[in-house]
This record gives structure tokens, C-alpha cells and sequence, in this order.
């Protein structure tokens, strides 16, 4: 498994600003799963098909049920928790960490964490931002922008303009996410994501000019952090001898981590206005999504001026 493929335990607590009850000292936690356990059935002692691995949430319920056991059944129960390996164990509602729950975790060194956030806003917020740290990931060389709101990943060649014609998007208004390296990560089973590299995020880099910086010039409405994906548009060299879809019927997709985007090959020559053909596909696609594809509405009226004649 690769370090991608986890997330600190150091970066959580940061993260979702968690009081720190216990943490043994010179060892590193980890959690490689984006699930999330709530041990109701643990403290009752039943652990065939424990969840070890996962975060553990303890909430009210939890809480007040373990409260009421005896002294003898919580060390018990206790001593065999924390004999898993559990990435930490998170109480929450700033409840009350008793003295037995550190005294095991100690033993075990184990990691024992505290919030004031309820229950469901714990769950909530860590399973969101988990999805996104352990969710299947690629990089890909491209530019992300955002154009009325679509996601509009553009791909081609180097020195084919995809940079150039960025700039231009952000200039008629539009938003950069990434120039050069977009990050992607399927957060969903249907939706992509795009981002920058932290060391590459908000700025563009234009040949003959060099690096820019997109926020500083442009201001922080010119940029976003990061895009769901809507369509891919290929920039490509115009070919004479190549066929391109002039009515706009033919579907092409492009998989992403095993997720079929649709796709635009988008031919560039001398004189050709990139930036706002790629405004009119973003244009096409938002009213595709709301019902109405002009391709086919014109394929239906010229079918019919046929049938008439």
C-alpha cells in the first residue's frame, strides 16, 4: 500500500481540530480506510466481525450504555478493544473520557481523542474528508477550468495553447483550478474531481511571459481550489485529410479512473477563437444536461422537411 493510500492520525487531528486525550509518543498512526465504526456492539462485548481498522466514534448512546456496566465488565471489554489495532478511538459531544478507557488505551497504546462536535457532525465531516483523501486518485496533464460553471478538463499536445487559451477563459471571467497538473480523484461512483498541486495551485505558466500568478493579477475570484469534472476537450493540431463532427451526434468519452467522461476533439488553427468554442461547449453541455440538445432538435426538423417533400 503506498503512503497515498493513507492518512496521519497528526493530520486528522489537525485537520478536524480534535483534543488530544492520548497519544503514545515517538509512533506514527494511521487510518486506511474511509469507513467509520460507532463500537456499540464492541462495549456490549461482542467482537466477531470488528471493524478494527476503522475510526471509532463513541457518541451518547455509546457512552451511556458502557457508563452503566459494572467495573469488572468495562476492564474486560475494554482490555479487548484496545487489544485491536484501532487508528483511535474519537469521543464525542466533549463527553467525559473516564480514567479505565486511558488507563487500557495506555497499555495498548492506542490513540484516545476528544471533540466537542455532536455525533452526526463528527461522523459527517470526517467520513467527507476522508472520501476525499483515500478516494482513487490520478494525475493527469492537462488545465482545469471552470466555464459557467462546468468543469472543462483540456487536454492536447505540448505548446498546442492549452495554457494560452486559459488565460483567455480567465480574462472573459471564467476560473482556473489547475494549469500544467490537475489531480483527480473519484469521489463518487459517478463524480470526478479536479484540483492543483499545492506547489502549482493558481498560477499559469505562458511561454514567452513564464510563470504567472492568477489571483495576484486577476484577483480571488478568477481562481477555485478544485471542479467536479463535466467534459474532457481535446486540442489537436487542425488536420485537413481528418473528418470532425460538424452536427455534434457523435459521442466520444474518455475513462477516467474508470469513469466515461464525454469528450470534444476540438481541431486548432491560426485565427480560431479556442476560448470561446469552448465556451459555447460548455454552453451546449449545461443545456444538454437540462433537456435540450440542439444536435438532435435540428436532425428532427431536417428529418421532417424531408418527409414533407
Amino acid at each position: 500500500m503506498s503512503l497515498e493510500d493513507r492518512v496521519s492520525i497528526k493530520e486528522i487531528i489537525e485537520k478536524l481540530n480534535l483534543e488530544v486525550v492520548h497519544m503514545p509518543e515517538n509512533k506514527d498512526y494511521y487510518v486506511y480506510t474511509q469507513d467509520i465504526n460507532r463500537p456499540g456492539l464492541q462495549f456490549a462485548g461482542y467482537f466477531e466481525y470488528f471493524a478494527h481498522d476503522r475510526i471509532q466514534i463513541v457518541g451518547k448512546s455509546e457512552y451511556n450504555y458502557f457508563s452503566n456496566m459494572n467495573d469488572e465488565t468495562r476492564s474486560k471489554v475494554l482490555d479487548e478493544f484496545f487489544s485491536y489495532e484501532v487508528p483511535a478511538l474519537i469521543v464525542s459531544r466533549a463527553l467525559e473520557v473516564k480514567p479505565d478507557v486511558i488507563k487500557y488505551a495506555k497499555k495498548h497504546e492506542r490513540v484516545v481523542l476528544s471533540t466537542t462536535r455532536n455525533t452526526t457532525r463528527l461522523v459527517n465531516t470526517l467520513s467527507n474528508y476522508l472520501d476525499t483523501k483515500l478516494a482513487p486518485h490520478t494525475t493527469i496533464h492537462g488545465v482545469l477550468v471552470d466555464v459557467y460553471g462546468i468543469g472543462v478538463l483540456i487536454k492536447g499536445e505540448s505548446s498546442i495553447g492549452k495554457s494560452e487559451t486559459a488565460l483567455e477563459l480567465v480574462q472573459r471571467g471564467h476560473r482556473l483550478v489547475a494549469d500544467d497538473a490537475v489531480e483527480i480523484r473519484k469521489i463518487d461512483e459517478s463524480i470526478l474531481t479536479g484540483q492543483s498541486p499545492e506547489l502549482l495551485r493558481h498560477f499559469l505558466e505562458i511561454r514567452g511571459i513564464g510563470i504567472i500568478d492568477v489571483r495576484s493579477l486577476y484577483g480571488v475570484g478568477a481562481v477555485k481550489n478544485s471542479k467536479g469534472i463535466d467534459i474532457v476537450v481535446h486540442l489537436e493540431s487542425w488536420d485537413e485529410n481528418k473528418y470532425y463532427d460538424r452536427l455534434g451526434l457523435d459521442k466520444e468519452y474518455e475513462e477516467i479512473l474508470e469513469l466515461k467522461v464525454e469528450k470534444l476533439v476540438v481541431p486548432v488553427k491560426p485565427g480560431r477563437n479556442t476560448a470561446m468554442v469552448i465556451e459555447v461547449a460548455a454552453m451546449n453541455f449545461r443545456q444538454k444536461g437540462m433537456g435540450y440538445d440542439a444536435a438532435q432538435e435540428f436532425t428532427k426538423k431536417l428529418a421532417k422537411l424531408i418527409d414533407t417533400k
